[in-house]
C-alpha cells in the first residue's frame, strides 16, 4: 500500500460531510469530542461563503479521505507580511508515516510563498511527542517563549456587557 499515491486537493462544498468526519476523527484523537462544536451548516456558511474565513486541504487515497488541513491568512505586523495559520492538520491512524502529513506541510509552503508570506504559525499539544517530532523533522521551530491565550465566548460577552 506505501506504493499508491494519495491526492492533496483542495475541499469544495460537496465535502462538508467529509470534513465533518475528519474533525470528529480529530477531536477524538486530541481527547476532546465533547469540544466540537461544528456543524454542516455552520462548515458550509464558513467556509464556502462568497467571502469564506477559513480553507481545507483534503488528502485522499483512491478517491477515500485519509487526511486534512484547515488553514487560514494571518498577518504579521512585525514583518509587515502575510502568512498562514495551520488550525489542523490529521491524518488517520493506519496512513500515518507515509509523507502524507508532509505532502500537506509542502502545500502550504507553496501557497505562502505565492502569497508573498514569511511564515506559518500552529500549535502543537505539549504532550503529542509524535507530532512535534515530525514538525521538527519539516523545519519547524517549536518556540516555548510564547503561550496561547483565548478570550473563549463567555470571556467576550462579559467584556462587551456593560
Amino acid at each position: 500500500m506505501h506504493n499508491q499515491q494519495f491526492l492533496i486537493r483542495d475541499a469544495n462544498v460537496s465535502d462538508i460531510s467529509t470534513i465533518m468526519e475528519l474533525l470528529k476523527l480529530k477531536a477524538k484523537f486530541d481527547g476532546c469530542p465533547d469540544f466540537l462544536k461544528a456543524t454542516p451548516q455552520k462548515l458550509e456558511e464558513t467556509l464556502f461563503s462568497e467571502k469564506p474565513l477559513a480553507f481545507v486541504l483534503l488528502a485522499e487515497l483512491d478517491k477515500n479521505p485519509i487526511g486534512f488541513a484547515s488553514y487560514h491568512q494571518i498577518y504579521s505586523t512585525f514583518l509587515a507580511q502575510p502568512g498562514i495559520w495551520l488550525d489542523d492538520l490529521y491524518i488517520k491512524a493506519e496512513y500515518r508515516n507515509r509523507g502524507i502529513g508532509e505532502a500537506l506541510i509542502k502545500r502550504l509552503c507553496e501557497m505562502t510563498q505565492k502569497i508573498g508570506g514569511a511564515r506559518i504559525d500552529w500549535t502543537v499539544a505539549v504532550n503529542n511527542a509524535p507530532a512535534i517530532q515530525f514538525y521538527q523533522k519539516m523545519g519547524a521551530q517549536i518556540i516555548q517563549r510564547v503561550r496561547l491565550c483565548r478570550l473563549d465566548r463567555k470571556a467576550i460577552s462579559q467584556r462587551t456587557s456593560a
